[in-house]
This record gives structure tokens, sequence and C-alpha cells, in this order.
């Protein structure tokens, strides 16, 4: 329940957080003087105003930013330079304006970056494909617009992406099978070396009785998704964890059968588009989705019984489409409310009250 203004701590400080308090106000030019800073998280404040230039000059040393669900506002600091040590920039919930400073590219050790629920307006920023470690990129809840383009040929693209989340934006594109090609870090599942995404740091300091002291700092990556129209918050998130979220954006053609090379997919929200054609039947070969929102499109045609292969399926939505003829029984399908089918005038079979006919 800490109120004021943030304190300002030594210059040897290397861990600085104050998350969930009341505090209010800017922030001091006094933290650029943090030489062996590592750690600084300022989340869920009452801080604003704009970050100040010389906060560059910590940079160097500093691997994680966390400032979600302040009121920072201004645009983005061009806060990577090179030899950069950042592995994760959290600004989600702010008021951010503007462009994306490309000096992001410099973030070569980058893990995550959340710039969720901010005033962005800028392109698809394809260039981040080429940071070779980022495997979580949330851009939720932006002015983001028009094409993505396809990738180069032969490049790095989003190689080790995992988490991608580009909903509530405006994003105009048919779905290019060359994206589903290049993400090799969704094209497999294996659990059992699995461990959760956080950054580790060890330290080593002189006491004052000329011995060593040494610690170890865990920082975990958590994220909110959401789910059936409902936001959950993943404190902890296992580095199989797979998610595709281009909802409510202007997506339109086919989604490609390409999709099923991306076997790892646990949570996959294509809601709110102008998709069209079928639903492939592709899409029962990506045995661990758990979650699957292809709701308010245009798809017609019939729901495949290769979806009964998905026995791990908890949410399943098609409402508001054009859909056709009889619904699947068994497995998971035994589970879905009426609600994940309205809007269907043609489908029947349980679990609606329309029931279905032999011709």
């Amino acid at each position: 329940m800490l109120e004021g203004s943030l304190p300002i701590p030594p210059p040897s400080i290397v861990n600085y957080e104050v998350k969930h308090n009341k505090l209010s106000g800017q922030v001091s030019p006094a933290f650029c003087t943090l030489s062996s800073i590592k750690y600084i998280d300022f989340g869920h404040n009452n801080l604003s105003g704009m970050l100040p230039d010389c906060l560059v000059n910590a940079s160097d040393s500093l691997l994680v930013l966390n400032l979600v669900h302040n009121s920072f506002g201004g645009t983005i600091l061009e806060i990577c330079t090179d030899g950069s040590q950042l592995r994760m920039i959290d600004l989600s919930c702010n008021k951010f304006k503007g462009c994306l400073p490309r000096s992001l590219s410099s973030c070569l050790m980058l893990w995550t970056l959340n710039l969720r629920k901010n005033q962005l307006e800028d392109e698809f920023l394809s260039w981040l494909g080429t940071l070779p470690d980022l495997s979580m990129l949330m851009l939720r809840s932006n002015n983001l617009h028009r094409n993505i383009e396809k990738p180069i040929s032969n490049s790095v693209f989003f190689f080790e992406i995992c988490v991608i989340n580009l909903s509530y934006n405006v994003f105009i594109v048919k779905f290019p099978s060359e994206y589903f090609q290049k993400w090799n870090s969704m094209k497999s599942f294996n659990a059992t070396n699995s461990s959760y995404m956080k950054t580790v740091s060890n330290f080593i300091t002189r006491t004052s009785a000329n011995s060593d002291f040494s610690w170890t700092q865990y920082y975990p990556m958590s994220i909110k998704i959401t789910v059936k129209g409902v936001d959950r918050v993943f404190h902890q998130i296992q580095d199989v964890f797979v998610v595709i979220d281009f909802s409510s954006n202007m997506l339109e053609g086919e989604i490609p059968d390409s999709i099923a090379n991306l076997q790892g997919i646990r949570v996959l929200n294509l809601s709110n588009n102008i998709l069209s054609g079928s639903i492939p039947s592709t899409l029962g070969n990506i045995t661990m989705l758990e979650s699957l929102d292809l709701s308010q499109n245009r798809f017609h045609g019939q729901i495949l019984p290769q979806l009964k292969q998905l026995t791990f399926l908890a949410i399943f939505n098609v409402a508001h489409n054009n859909l056709t003829g009889p619904i699947p029984q068994g497995n998971q399908f035994a589970t879905f409310e009426t609600s994940s089918y309205d809007g269907n005038l043609g489908l029947c079979g349980y679990p609606l009250a329309t029931k279905c006919w032999n011709s």
C-alpha cells in the first residue's frame, strides 16, 4: 500500500521491485545512474509521464524492464543498444503512442516483448522476426494496421516464437502458408525436458568480512490470454505452451492446411475476422489443442468428424458462421454447450434441439 513517488535506490542496487502499490508521479532521472541494475519492476502502480531518455544508459546491464499497468505515455524509448542484455520488456496497459523504436532489433537476447493495450500506431513489426530468441510477442489492443507481408525466403522469421497475440488491431491479410513453415518452435511437442520460462541470474558480492556471498535471482515470465471471452493470467508459462491469437482483426481467406504442421499449438483463436471457406479437417491433427475459437467468421460447410481426434479440447466455439450438417458426436463434443454453435441455422444434432434427418 505504498504511496508517494518512487524511492531512489542506492547506485549499486541490482533488483528494484515495487509492483502492486500506489506509487505515483514520474520516474526520476536518478534511475539512469544505476550502473548494476538487472531487474526493474514498476508494475501495477499509478506512475505517469514520459520515461527519462537517459534510462537507455541502464540497458547494458538490464535484463527485465516491467512497467505493466501504469499510465506512462509518449513514445517508447530507444531502449536497446548494441550489446543489450534485455530478456523481457513489458510495457503493457499504458498510454504509449506512435511507432515502435527500430532499435529493438538490437535486443538480440530478447525473449518476451509485451506491448498489449497501448495506443501504438504502426505497421506489422515483421522486422522483430529477426530476433533469434524471441518466443513471446504480445501486441493486442493497439492501432497496428495494414498488411502482414510474407517473410523473405530463407530468412529467420519468428523462428523461436511460441506465443503470438495480434488480436484487436486492424491487420489485413490472407493466411500465407509461409508463416507456419517458419515457426519451428510450434511444430513439435516434447514435454520431457520442458521448463518454466524465466530469467536466471547468479550474483556474487564481497561482504565486509572479506568473504563472498552469492545468490540466484529468478524472474518468471507471465502473460494474460483471453479464453472464451475471459482474460486469464498465467503467472508461470512452460516453454511448450503454444498460443496463436489473431482474433478481432480483418483477416480474410481460408485457413491453410499447413497450419497442421504446428503440432504444438494449445490455444488457437481466429474469432471475429472475415475468414471463409470450410474448417480444414487437418486441424484434427493438432492433437494437443485445448482451445479452438473460430466464431464470428464466414466459414461454411460441415464440422468434419476428424475434429473428434482433439481429445484435449476443452473449449470449442464456431458460433455465428454459416455451418451446416450434423455436429460430430462423442469424445469432447459431448461436453460443449449450445452456445458453441449459436448463429449456424443449418447445424443439427446434440446439443442442439434441431434433430438431424437422413434423406
